[in-house]
């Protein structure tokens, strides 16, 4: 979240803590094992450690590895286990994880759900009123496919997130915007990739916060800690609120790396924890296939990101939560591996390319 979002978060930010973390929380209810148990070069990772504390890597926070689920390699080079790191648009994939318990419980009937259904004091004062409007679904918002014209990544865009914080009601502002339009050469439009044209809006995932709060009765902060955070065994988080005290559910909320390489493991494990199955697989499997496409190398599924990582000739596919920084979580099914990479280099050009030389050079490059 660039600029005025980074300075409107600094504020919020001060929000309070919802739960104390346990003592000797972090890594240490994870099991563990050697590198070299798990099949990975114990000289490598030394080597990326070495080289971002001489400086080729710039702030950098942690870098986290977990492997056929034991936490292989645990490094902090600002902070230490315990820190909450801000991953920005990272929380969307939360997001998502909450909208699938809430189908599974049956309180949210799918994603076809239609927002403004759900949310009919929203559309009693709808302006640039449209019938497009009306169908917009929970799906819209999960694949950033929406029709309304909204564009994170253009200044110029009505819906870019800069403009939303500057008013009071982020989700009025985020329904009220017009329909998107779209120049293109020739008499027919292309056909878009998957059936869905991209247009990344964190407006629109939050805007999913009040329809979580609609269909579950609860917060979304306290619905995230109940079904999703304690099963978990996440008590230290830290949430972002609009100014009606509406929780942020696209950016911003803090969690440790240790609890966000929870949240990669989870999803490798087909929504299970322990033994506990807190969302479906068939969400998870939904979650991580593609529905939308960024560019020719990375896809979009259900604000889960889908790219391949690796070094040349090596990359196997991935799925993952990303956000402004350089901040990574990253699951690799074929080699059943969770990374996280925290990053502060906010706003800065080359920031997620930072991130993925980790991961491809040092990381992937490890496994033997």
């Amino acid at each position: 979240m660039p600029r005025v979002a980074a300075l409107l978060l600094a504020m919020l930010l001060a929000t309070p803590v919802l739960a104390a973390a346990p003592p000797g929380a972090s890594g240490a209810d994870w099991p563990r094992a050697s590198p070299g148990n798990a099949g990975l070069a114990a000289d490598k990772l030394a080597t990326l450690a070495a080289d971002i504390r001489a400086g080729k890597f710039v702030k950098i926070g942690s870098v986290l590895i977990a492997r056929h689920g034991r936490l292989v390699y645990e490094e902090y080079f600002d902070g230490g286990a315990n820190t909450l790191r801000d991953t920005r648009s990272a929380t969307k994939s939360i997001t998502d994880i909450l909208v699938g318990i809430a189908i599974d419980e049956g309180k949210l009937r799918g994603v076809d759900a239609r927002v403004l259904e759900l949310l009919p004091e929203r559309a009693a004062k709808l302006q640039n009123r449209d019938a497009r409007k009306d169908r917009i679904s929970v799906e819209d918002f999960l694949t950033m496919s929406s029709p309304l014209e909204c564009d994170d990544w253009n200044d110029a865009s009505r819906g870019n997130e800069e403009r939303m914080y500057l008013v009071e009601d982020w989700a009025q502002f985020v329904l009220d915007l017009p329909i998107r339009g779209r120049m293109r050469v020739g008499e027919d439009p292309p056909a878009a990739p998957f059936g869905r044209y991209f247009s990344y809006c964190t407006g629109g995932v939050f805007v999913l916060s009040e329809v979580l709060t609609r269909a579950t009765g609860m917060r979304t902060d306290r619905y995230a800690q109940a079904r999703l955070f304690d099963p978990l065994g996440i008590g230290n988080v830290s949430w972002v609120y609009s100014p009606l005290g509406v929780p942020q559910t696209g950016g911003g909320l803090r969690l440790s790396s240790p609890d966000l390489l929870k949240v990669a493991q989870l999803y490798l494990d087909g929504g299970r924890w322990n033994g506990h199955q807190i969302v479906s697989e068939t969400w998870v499997r939904a979650s991580t296939t593609p529905h939308a496409q960024i560019d020719e190398a990375t896809n979009y599924g259900y604000l889960w990101w889908l790219k391949a990582f690796g070094p040349a000739g090596k990359t196997h596919p991935a799925f993952f939560m990303t956000g402004n920084g350089g901040n990574k979580v990253v699951a690799i099914p074929d080699l059943d591996m969770a990374v996280v990479i925290t990053s502060t280099n906010y706003n800065t050009r080359g920031m997620h390319e930072q991130s993925e030389r980790i991961l491809d050079d040092y990381v992937l490059a490890a496994v033997e």
